[in-house]
């Protein structure tokens, strides 16, 4: 893995947030679309890019999808129910219990949780996509760099998508983004979180934290051995989920 050079700051947020906007705007342009679709959480990221968006002048459309009476409790659509009122976003809500429940296959061994777990974020892709597909859209993403680097997104989930703003940005420097872009506090502060079980975080799941992966992405190591194999561990496990499609050749 090669360290990233550069840094995104402070003093030069302002000319990323334009190159960033520049760019979603030709993309766009070049599909032939209308504007784009993002599957909005309530997190820092997707926060981020809905705001990149409309600096941009893209049309964007988000799209809130709980899992049943989820939206009555979690704070992250309560955060996002923040962010569409301060900036006047234009949003739908789907429901995805019943599609999720539909597929669930009842097993006992190991794998079981987190392979029930990522069926969320695969009916989520399909909404989006149908939703994209219907109104002439792109489906925007908002997986970033750090996530990449230890494969943390799932395949054919919030993977999945047709263009995506974030993917060479680290968490540190979405925060400068997000910060910039004026996303409220609760949003920044909070701790990040997939909602793929009650209690989640990405950090408690990964057992590494953002800051660490960030500084083995800018520096070559997070200053310590066992996290830097760990981390080197996760990339290599992780590789197929952004290598192409193996295919036999003749």
């Amino acid at each position: 893995m090669k360290s990233k050079k550069f840094v995104i700051s402070d003093e030069n947020v302002r000319e990323y947030v334009e190159k960033i906007g520049t760019w979603i705007r030709e993309k766009v342009k070049k599909a032939g679309a209308d504007g784009v679709v993002l599957g909005m959480s309530g997190g820092v990221d997707s926060s981020t890019v809905a705001r990149l968006c409309q600096e941009a002048k893209v049309k964007v459309h988000l799209i809130l999808m709980p899992y049943g009476k989820s939206m009555d409790k979690k704070p992250g659509y309560n955060d996002a129910q923040e962010l569409i009122d301060k900036f006047n976003f234009e949003y739908h809500i789907f429901d995805i219990k019943p599609a999720t429940d539909a597929l669930k296959i009842e097993d006992d061994s190991k794998n079981s949780k987190l392979a029930e777990a990522n069926i969320k974020p695969r009916i989520r892709m399909v909404y989006l996509y149908q939703y994209a597909q219907i109104h002439n859209l792109l489906v925007i993403g908002t997986g970033n760099l750090s996530e990449g680097t230890v494969g943390y997104f799932t395949k054919w989930g919030d993977g999945a998508c047709d263009i995506n703003p974030l993917s060479n940005i680290t968490k540190r420097e979405v925060y400068v983004l997000a910060k910039y872009l004026k996303v409220p506090d609760n949003i920044i502060n909070k701790k990040p979180s997939a909602d793929l079980w009650e209690g989640q975080t990405d950090e408690g799941e990964l057992g590494i934290t953002y800051e660490q992966i960030d500084e083995f992405i800018l520096n070559g190591t997070s200053g310590d051995k066992q996290i830097d194999k760990k981390i080197q561990e996760k990339n290599e496990k992780s590789k197929h989920k952004l290598e192409e499609i193996m295919t036999f050749k003749n």
